[in-house]
């Protein structure tokens, strides 16, 4: 009868999709209110070794539930359950997982609060773990707690002792084992390269994780430093390791201490064999292009002392060094001379330029006050600082100064009568205003000097010594020629 109600009334899909989003709602509501009746923790964290306390608590506001059992239910994996411990009001605890028994114990001894302890926990340990109620009416109520176990990893770095050569080699090896969850491995260096990672997973869930540092060795890369870092959860800090990089290479030298002041009897002579390699070279060889060494010389290690210059050291020195990777060897040619030479120490530089500064400030220095020195004697020599007075008339000797002077002509003139006067003007002095009538010249000059030529015969020879003085004038303050006499 319902089944040909249903045929002849068929639900519209709109009204069934509004039935079905009801009836999941009402699910989920139930659901809720069952979940909120077992209270326990969502998640927990856990390390091996260690204990860890499960709480469970039934809660039932209105008292009506009836409770009569509560299973612990373990789920390692998904599908897999097994139970790990029981409690009956009547019949009491139970603990049917062997892997738990003796590590499991519940905490009180009631159905409301039936919370357990697990101890020496092992990383397998990890999983669901259920707490199951079995009442009446409503049937089983239930809550799950997720234990997360986590594991510190084990950490180590080391070198890879390689030689150098020209492939990528592994030089450097980092791993961080058995941790959970899985680490993350990085690299500081200061060299090219690069580097690859690989996880392995255990059987508990732990991972081990590994990195490889690569590159070209060379001999320059020796010694140089890499740090491995590692960083993971359960660490309070990453975890940093330098390590050395060891490259292993052939030998090679060098010798030091020839001065080229080898002379004839010179005894403190030295020559020195440096050689670096890894490994350190064990041999050392001292010989001569010739073969043998000379009797004066003496070998101490990696010294070559020389006892006494003479020809036989007028050679070449030959230093060869080995290790397990091979050999090297470097000579030197000694020339010996009759005499020792005299080696004059370079000035240094910074005493050659500040010679050279100081010099150039002294030419400076002399040379501002030769310029102000000179420079006040012009300023003391100069003409004069007042402007001479205007000529006194037409046709005087100022008129004269004015005209071109006319090169003189070689004349014959007639002999001077006695008792006239001759004036010689010179070509160095100008001439000023002769023709004032004053008794004195003009800007203070001497008056002319009347000469009697008879009287000056006479006496030419005998009087010389009463000879008129010349002018006492200075250059500036007169213009008159001085006389000259004939």
């Amino acid at each position: 009868m319902a089944r040909g109600y249903a045929a002849r009334c068929p639900v519209s899909p709109v009204k069934s999709a509004w039935l079905a989003a009801a009836a999941a709602v009402v699910l989920l509501v139930a659901e809720g209110i069952s979940a909120q009746k077992v209270r326990v923790e969502e998640e927990l964290e856990a390390y091996p070794t260690e204990s860890v306390d499960l709480t469970c608590q039934f809660i039932d506001g209105a008292g009506r539930t009836k409770l009569t059992q509560v299973s612990w239910i373990w789920e390692p994996t998904e599908g897999q359950r097994d139970n790990i411990a029981v409690y009956h009001p009547s019949y009491g605890q139970s603990f049917p997982n062997l892997a738990f028994k003796e590590r499991v114990v519940f905490l009180n001894n009631s159905l409301e609060n039936p919370s357990i302890r697990i101890s020496q926990l092992r990383m397998s340990d990890a999983g669901r773990y259920t707490c199951e109620y079995a009442t009446y009416p409503s049937g089983n109520e239930q809550g799950t707690t997720t234990l997360i176990m986590l594991a510190k990893p084990k950490n180590s770095a080391k070198v890879v002792t390689v030689q150098a050569g020209t492939k990528s080699v592994v030089v450097a090896q980092c791993e961080a084992a058995e941790g959970k969850p899985a680490a993350t491995i990085k690299w500081l260096v200061s060299v090219g390269g690069n580097h690859s990672t690989s996880t392995t997973s255990g059987p508990d869930g732990t991972v081990t994780v590994r990195s490889e540092y690569r590159l070209v060795p060379t001999a320059t890369d020796n010694g140089r430093e890499v740090t491995c870092m590692v960083e993971q959860r359960t660490q309070e800090r990453p975890w940093v390791y330098p390590l050395k990089l060891s490259v292993e290479y052939p030998p090679s030298v060098s010798i030091e201490g020839y001065d080229n002041n080898w002379y004839v009897g010179r005894s403190d002579a030295v020559l020195q064999c440096l050689a670096s390699g890894n490994p350190v070279p064990t041999t050392l060889t001292w010989t001569t292009a010739s073969g043998s060494l000379p009797d004066t010389v003496v070998v101490d290690g990696n010294k070559l002392l020389v006892r006494k210059v003479d020809d036989a050291v007028n050679t070449t020195f030959i230093c060869e060094v080995k290790n397990k990777h091979g050999a090297s060897r470097h000579q030197i040619t000694t020339i010996v001379i009759e005499e020792q030479r005299l080696i004059t120490p370079a000035p240094p530089t910074g005493a050659i330029v500040g010679g050279i500064l100081g010099f150039l400030v002294f030419i400076a220095i002399v040379v501002t006050v030769v310029y102000f020195v000179r420079k006040h004697q012009d300023d003391a020599d100069g003409p004069p600082k007042h402007k001479p007075p205007p000529p006194g008339k037409a046709g005087s000797s100022t008129e004269m100064l004015n005209k071109p002077s006319e090169p003189p002509t070689a004349t014959e003139t007639a002999p001077l009568s006695p008792g006239e006067v001759y004036y010689e003007p010179t070509g160095r002095e100008p001439v000023t205003n002769l023709d004032d009538e004053t008794p004195g010249g003009q800007n203070g000059s001497a008056p002319p000097v009347r000469l009697d030529l008879g009287k000056y015969d006479n006496d030419r020879g005998n009087n010389l010594d009463h000879e008129p003085p010349a002018a006492n004038i200075c250059r500036g303050e007169s213009f008159v020629s001085p006389a000259m006499y004939v």
